[in-house]
C-alpha cells in the first residue's frame, strides 16, 4: 500500500511540476522527471535518501531542491534521491527509522532528531540576506487598525505553522514571552492544517481574515507573492536571529558519505554561474560547515517556551 501511495504521489507531483515555473528568474523549462522518484521505503540498497522538511508544498520542495540533488549526485557519485514526508512528525520518524539519511530541516527539528535519534549536524545554509541565521515574522492584515504593536496581539486569534516550526511558531512564541506575553494571553492559537505548504497557508489565512495574526519564517511572503497582494500584509515584528537551516546525517550513516556530501555542499560558489542557478532555486546563497554545539541557543529557546524535546 505504501509503495502504491508513493507511485501515485510521484504522478501528481510530476504533473504539477510540468505546469509550474521552475525559477523566479527564468521561464518554465521541461524537467526530466524520469530521474526523480519518491522513496518512502528502501527500494534500492545503495540509495541515499534526502528530505527537505515539508514547510512548503511538495511541489515547492521538489522545485527548490531538484537541481541541488542532481548536483550532489554528480559531485559525490552517490545515488541520492529526494523523498517527501508529509508532516514534520513524519520527517522526524523517518530519520529515526533510518528512512531519511540526509535531513534538511529547521534548527528546532534538528535538535529534536539529534536528541531522540542521534542525528548530527554537518552543514547549514547561508540565507539570501547574506546571513548564516534566520528569523521569524509576526504578521497581520495591513488594514487591521486594531493591531499596531506587539501588545495589541493580546486577546487575538493567532495562526502558526506547526508546533515544531521554528520560524513559523517557536521563534514568535519566544519573542512574545520576552515581551511579557504568554500563550494564555491569546484568544486562540491554531496551526495550519494538512500536509506541506503550511507557511503559505498561514499567510493566506491572515489575508482572508480567518485569523488576526500569523507567524511565518522570513522569506515566506515572497513565496505567496504570485497568489495574493502581499502589500495587504503587514509585519508587526521580527524575532531574534537564530541558526539557519541545517543539514544533518542520521545515526550510523558512514562518515565517508557525510564528508562527501558536506564537501560538495560547501563547494557551492554563488559567483559560479552554474552554482548560482542551483542556489537561487534553493533560495540560499551558500552552505557552510556546522556542528551540533552551534544549536545550543535553540535548546535554550525550547526550555524557555516549555518544549520537551522528547515530545
Amino acid at each position: 500500500m505504501q509503495i502504491i501511495k508513493n507511485k501515485v504521489f510521484v504522478a501528481v507531483v510530476a504533473l504539477s511540476c510540468l505546469f509550474a515555473a521552475c525559477s523566479k528568474e527564468e521561464p518554465a523549462q521541461k524537467i526530466d522527471l524520469s530521474k526523480r522518484e519518491a522513496v518512502g521505503i528502501r527500494e534500492e540498497e545503495d540509495v541515499i535518501t534526502y528530505a527537505y522538511l515539508p514547510q512548503y508544498s511538495h511541489t515547492v520542495s521538489y522545485q527548490r531542491h531538484y537541481l541541488l540533488v542532481e548536483y550532489l549526485k554528480k559531485e559525490t557519485g552517490l545515488n541520492i534521491k529526494q523523498v517527501f514526508p508529509d508532516t514534520f512528525d513524519e520527517h522526524m520518524r523517518m530519520v529515526g527509522q533510518e528512512k531519511i539519511d540526509i535531513s534538511f530541516s529547521n534548527p528546532f527539528i534538528y535538535v529534536k532528531i539529534a536528541h531522540r535519534y542521534g542525528a548530527r549536524a554537518f552543514a547549514r545554509t547561508v540565507e539570501v540576506y547574506g546571513k548564516e541565521n534566520f528569523r521569524g515574522q509576526i504578521i497581520c492584515r495591513a488594514d487591521n487598525k486594531k493591531i499596531r504593536t506587539l501588545e495589541d496581539c493580546k486577546g487575538k486569534r493567532w495562526v502558526a505553522v506547526d508546533p515544531s516550526s521554528a520560524g513559523g511558531y517557536l521563534y514568535a512564541l519566544g519573542h512574545f514571552i520576552d515581551h511579557g506575553i504568554s500563550k494564555e494571553d491569546f484568544a486562540e492559537i491554531a496551526f495550519a492544517p494538512g500536509p506541506g505548504g503550511k507557511q503559505e497557508k498561514v499567510v493566506l489565512a491572515v489575508y482572508a481574515g480567518k485569523y488576526d495574526i500569523g507567524s511565518i519564517r522570513e522569506g515566506t511572503l515572497n513565496v505567496v507573492a504570485d497568489k495574493i497582494d502581499i502589500n495587504q500584509i503587514r509585519v508587526i515584528a521580527h524575532t531574534k536571529w537564530y541558526p539557519g537551516w541545517v543539514y544533518a546525517s542520521r545515526r550510523g550513516l558512514e562518515q565517508e558519505i557525510v564528508d562527501k556530501i558536506r564537501e560538495a555542499l560547501v563547494s557551492l560558489d554563488y559567483d559560479n554561474p552554474e552554482h548560482k542557478k542551483i542556489l537561487d532555486m534553493a533560495d540560499i546563497i551558500g552552505v557552510v560547515p556546522s556542528e551540533d554545539l552551534e544549536f545550543d541557543s535553540i535548546r535554550d529557546l525550547a526550555a524557555k517556551v516549555g518544549i520537551d524535546l522528547d515530545e
